[in-house]
């Protein structure tokens, strides 16, 4: 592949959607509008009550999704502007703002599609997709169709919901900007090449849209069917990193799943600063947090620019992340922070019990729902118990002859935009257990 993708189409601001450009004034370029609709959007406001990584939580100071994701903005705002000021080359009238403004959207939005329970909830809904026993629920899809629903990622259904689902619904949804849908697509391609971590980023139902923003922001095509990632998405994967490797340990001494000693001395490492230890415990982790961002964000920004070649040719292997090509005094403390968190938070007893209650949540939602799918698609009549289900999906109530995939994506459009209160409500309600 000797071919390279270029500033020009990779920072596109046509919309998606719209035949003619995003029209920027000079209040708000069309990235930041971008952000706005993101902002005000009500898969945005369900995050509130989203899993970041303790379910349920009790303590105010924990991270929800919301929470998360407005980090992850504004670290991958950071990113781009540090970015904007040291590229050579970007196309007139954009610039580190502009460059901000596509990262701060992408990251906003980057967690959309997360169902109940996050990266549980995930697990949960592939597995009750992929069970034999439910194999006659999906009779007469094609095996891509099904894969869909056997690799359910939260991933692809962001994608869905921004480019189709949200705001102007079959017209390009939200209609953001190609330059911020690219930066979004941290798998671009469809469920076929999923692979054994079932990651990719559009449903068979949005991969003319997944096309037309590859196309429009000018991704490589690979040899396997696959595009290049945009080179902003390595940015925005490293915003999310950044974030989740420092401020889950964060979380975890508010808890107290670590002891306070541990998580200062690894913040310590990263930033190559100390606090005053006349403050309090939680002001010292805060204060050395935002300097290890800090210095996280400089060493990033400047390996992009390094690798800014490599990134523009499709070079960089997607299994390859920009903190893996840091500086060791930055590389190792994250590296250090992602496995004591995986080691010693990701495994609360807690939260492992509250994430297999979840399983069995979402099985029972999924059940339910798809035995009433079928009953509806096949019988003009049906059972009362059919018809209060179905009601339960309100304008996107599947009809009697209806085609069984469009029909299935509006059941996990509804599961997955749950927040892990409804979830859990529902489940005991639709058990007969009440609120």
């Amino acid at each position: 592949m000797t071919e390279k993708m270029t500033w020009e189409k990779l920072l596109n601001d046509g919309r998606l959607g719209k035949s003619v450009a995003a029209g920027a004034t000079k209040e708000r370029s069309g990235f930041h509008r971008d952000y706005d609709r993101i902002a005000f959007s009500h898969p945005f406001r369900r995050l509130n009550d989203k899993t970041q990584v303790h379910p349920l939580s009790q303590n105010d100071h924990v991270h929800s999704r919301l929470t998360h994701s407005l980090e992850v903005s504004i670290v991958g705002r950071s990113l781009g502007m540090a970015v904007g000021e040291k590229l050579a080359g970007l196309p007139t009238g954009v610039g580190p703002i502009e460059l901000g403004q596509i990262l701060q959207a992408a990251c906003l939005m980057h967690d959309l599609g997360n169902p109940p329970f996050g990266h549980a909830g995930e697990d949960a809904m592939q597995l009750w997709f992929s069970n034999p026993r439910n194999a006659h629920f999906f009779e007469g899809l094609t095996p891509e169709q099904l894969l869909d629903f056997q690799c359910f990622e939260g991933n692809a259904q962001a994608f869905r919901l921004v480019t189709h689902l949200e705001h102007n619904p079959g017209q390009g949804g939200m209609q953001l900007t190609y330059a911020t849908l690219a930066t979004l697509m941290k798998y671009p391609w469809t469920s076929p090449n999923a692979g054994e971590k079932k990651k990719f980023c559009a449903f068979q139902s949005e991969k003319k849209q997944l096309q037309q923003v590859a196309e429009q922001t000018g991704l490589l095509m690979l040899d396997d069917g696959r595009y290049c990632r945009h080179p902003l998405a390595f940015l925005a994967e490293a915003a999310d990193d950044i974030c989740y490797r420092i401020i889950d340990l964060e979380d975890a001494a508010e808890i107290g799943l670590l002891p306070f000693e541990t998580v200062r001395d690894i913040f310590q490492n990263i930033s190559q600063a100390e606090a005053d230890s006349g403050l309090s415990q939680r002001n010292q982790l805060s204060y050395l947090r935002a300097r290890a961002i800090n210095a996280s964000i400089r060493a990033v920004a400047q390996v992009f620019v390094e690798q800014e070649s490599a990134l523009l040719a499709g070079k960089i292997p997607f299994s390859t992340d920009l903190i893996s090509l840091c500086p060791p005094e930055i590389q190792e403390p994250l590296d250090a922070a992602k496995k004591l968190a995986r080691e010693r938070v990701y495994t609360d007893h807690r939260k492992m019990e509250l994430q297999i209650g979840g399983y069995a949540l979402l099985g029972n939602l999924l059940e339910l729902f798809c035995t009433a799918l079928v009953e509806r698609l096949a019988n003009e009549k049906v059972s009362y118990k059919c018809e209060q289900v179905m009601a339960l999906l309100k304008f996107e109530e599947p009809k009697y002859g209806d085609d069984l995939y469009p029909s299935l994506l509006k059941i996990t459009d509804y599961i997955s935009g749950m927040t892990d209160q409804y979830a859990s409500r529902m489940a005991r309600q639709l058990s007969g257990l009440g609120e």
